[in-house]
């Protein structure tokens, strides 16, 4: 018998005991107020909450934080006023110089803050993640406390590219200190609106 024999043979006499599987987790970790963690979280991965009541809100803001942006794109018709026009369908190498770039996401999670986010609602895969900084609109019923109920909403949809997006593009690799804006957006603001 040849060494790997030997040692393959000693594993299987001595096999640990089977064990039951544990029971469903059928209590994920619910909050009491999704929303404000899903607050907390972002800010403490370098993100922005602000919450809105209409999109006009978010057109004022846009013109006071962002007046020195040039190039401020958008998937949303509502912000057309502050925003570029005919930015759609170009070829991607075109929307290297984006400032800024507002989407809309189909829903938030609160214990981690990210955004499930559709191609259907950024138009071209690549503009949530080559703009300077990015800015997400997400209706205020629509932030679940887990990633369990998550899941859940995304289980039965159909979409050809989709990802969560948490805070701005972060790494900290290099010596254990946090970078922001490393590989992608250097900032992050939610847009969380009040439902009508």
């Amino acid at each position: 018998m040849n060494s790997r024999a030997q040692i393959l043979s000693r594993i299987k006499e001595h096999q640990p005991e089977l064990t039951s599987l544990p029971a469903d987790l059928t209590a994920p970790l619910q909050y009491a107020d999704p929303v404000a963690m899903f607050s907390t979280v972002l800010g403490n991965i370098g993100g922005t909450a602000v919450p809105v009541s209409s999109y006009e809100e978010i057109q004022d803001y846009i013109k006071t934080h962002f007046a020195d942006q040039k190039r401020i794109i958008s998937t949303l018709p509502e912000l057309a006023e502050v925003t570029e026009a005919g930015w759609e369908g170009q070829d991607p190498h075109n929307y290297e110089d984006i400032d800024i770039a507002l989407i809309k996401a189909h829903f938030g999670v609160a214990e981690n803050a990210a955004l499930w986010v559709t191609e259907e609602l950024m138009q071209q895969r690549v503009v949530p993640f080559i703009c300077q900084q990015l800015a997400v609109v997400v209706q205020r019923k629509d932030i679940y406390s887990n990633m369990h109920e998550a899941y859940g909403k995304v289980a039965d949809s159909v979409y050809g590219f989709g990802t969560f997006i948490a805070g701005p593009s972060k790494t900290a690799d290099i010596e254990q200190s946090l970078v922001l804006g490393a590989h992608g957006p250097k900032n992050m603001t939610v847009f969380i609106m009040e439902s009508r």
